[in-house]
């Protein structure tokens, strides 16, 4: 699981890390660490993860299909 990042909640601190990253002071903590292996294998541009990894593996066709089924069942809902 992915860490939470170093970053300070209060608003002074937070502006004093900002200008201290801007003035290369300090630098940013590394985000990517927490990647899962297994979806970075399965993604081919980098780690994708959930629909941008699905749309990115489906024909245009199979796309289509989903989006008309979708379509319909956001009509079928009575208002």
């Amino acid at each position: 699981m992915a860490t939470k990042s170093k970053r300070p909640r209060d608003t002074n601190q937070l502006a004093k890390f900002i200008t201290d990253v801007a003035t290369g002071e300090v630098e940013l903590p590394k985000t990517d660490e927490g990647k899962d292996p297994a979806a970075v294998a399965l993604g081919r541009k980098g780690g994708l993860k959930g629909g941008k990894a699905r749309a990115s593996m489906l024909s245009a066709d199979q796309r289509a299909k989903i989006a008309k089924l979708a379509a319909q069942a956001r009509w079928k809902r009575s208002r």
